[in-house]
């Protein structure tokens, strides 16, 4: 039998109240910990949130890697690339990538009788993967494109249709701005909402044939490549293989390359959590080492006991140590459920709202990393083992005559 462990349960469980600030004691040290794991966790949570959701809208936009010319031109103006079968085949065969669609972009002005606003046509070809705003679509339905065919649907953000007026069905008049002048008249199919009000008020979505015929490409030419990858992880890794299997006047651009604006705020986010999770872990350490040096100032005449009935200095520690990671593994559970309950209402009924214009999306998004949680678990309850080792020492000075007799 463990007596060291069974002499920290009956402490832990002990219900005498006279003159005893053992219960008060413990009860804090618990809370602590408890609060301490819950802001830990639900921080963790909602910035996993933040980035999945921020980083799937932005590649929703462009995909991962963009394989375009290379040129200095930084306008919405697309250049033409020669879409060789042997340049996709090429493409295909790197690991890590699961599509590649051909694109294309043109600027242009949607006019109607009250208002007018520019935009960016974004064509695409027949295999669109149009699962993203086929996620965010509020109203129609997706467009179908068909390879012999030019379709004249387009897909407009939410952002667009209230600004201008435009329903599903509508009819709508595309200016393109060059030599001469091209208009062109499309079928509003459906509206798409992805919060992301840069993206939103800019993107309509058509069909690459208009933006091939605007230009006079053939059908072999397009604006460029969009590439999805499996594993996000290995963005820049792909991305350099991409770059040099390409042909020298092409070039390999990741998304967090295109809007490095955007990844560069959700690593200034992943600082603020570690800020946070170091200042939590201090607090909690500081609760337990204040409450573990009260309760050994308090048991010192059970110290003095224990030491003349033979206990080493070591044996007496592990009683408090014991004590200490039980309150640790108590205070972890029921910061552990505060966190999961608070997380699990947030995404079942959206209790926080945020501002789209400056986050990105209208609720506070939650994103449940299981590894993540049960590391930081057990690497609270190893932290809190070692480190309350060291204030136990106090027990190796404690003189078993004075404490017999300490009152």
């Amino acid at each position: 039998m463990n007596v060291e462990y069974f002499i920290a349960k009956k402490l832990f469980s002990s219900k005498k109240k006279n003159n005893s600030f053992t219960k008060p004691i413990i009860n804090i040290a618990i809370i602590a910990v408890a609060i301490s794991i819950a802001v830990m966790l639900i921080s963790i949570i909602v910035m996993k949130g933040f980035k999945k959701d921020i980083s799937s809208k932005v590649v929703g936009f462009g995909s991962h890697i963009l394989v375009t010319n290379f040129s200095n031109n930084n306008s919405y103006e697309s250049e033409a690339l020669n879409a060789s079968l042997e340049l996709k085949n090429s493409l295909k065969k790197i690991k890590g990538i699961e599509s590649v669609n051909a694109f294309a972009t043109k600027a242009a002005i949607i006019k109607t009788k009250q208002e007018i606003h520019g935009v960016i046509l974004k064509g695409v070809s027949h295999n669109y993967d149009w699962s993203f705003f086929n996620d965010n679509l509020i109203d129609g339905e997706p467009i179908k494109l068909d390879l012999n065919s030019k379709s004249s649907d387009v897909l407009i953000s939410e952002e667009i249709s209230n600004r201008l007026k435009l329903n599903v069905s509508d009819k709508l008049i595309m200016y393109f701005m060059q030599e001469p002048t091209r208009v062109r008249k499309f079928n509003v199919k459906g509206v798409y909402s992805t919060a992301m009000v840069d993206f939103d008020e800019l993107y309509v979505l058509g069909d690459i044939k208009h933006i091939q015929s605007l230009n006079s490409w053939t059908e072999n030419q397009v604006g460029g490549f969009e590439l999805s990858i499996s594993d996000f992880s290995q963005l820049d890794q792909i991305t350099n293989e991409v770059y040099e299997a390409i042909p020298y006047n092409l070039n390999a651009q990741s998304i967090k390359e295109k809007v490095p604006q955007i990844f560069d705020w959700l690593d200034l986010q992943d600082m603020n959590v570690i800020v946070i999770l170091i200042l939590m872990f201090i607090v909690a350490v500081i609760n337990m080492i204040t409450a573990l040096l009260i309760l050994i100032l308090e048991k010192t005449k059970l110290i003095g006991i224990l030491k003349a009935m033979g206990a080493t200095n070591w044996s007496i520690r592990k009683i408090f140590v014991y004590l200490a990671v039980h309150l640790t593994i108590r205070g972890l559970i029921i910061g552990n459920s505060i966190s999961l309950l608070l997380v699990f209402l947030q995404l079942k009924f959206s209790i926080i709202s945020l501002d789209p214009q400056t986050y990105y999306m209208s609720t506070v998004p939650v994103y449940f990393d299981f590894s993540q949680i049960f590391i930081l678990n057990i690497s609270a309850i190893i932290i809190c083992y070692f480190i309350l080792i060291i204030p136990s020492m106090i027990i190796s000075r404690i003189s078993p005559v004075k404490a017999i007799r300490f009152q």
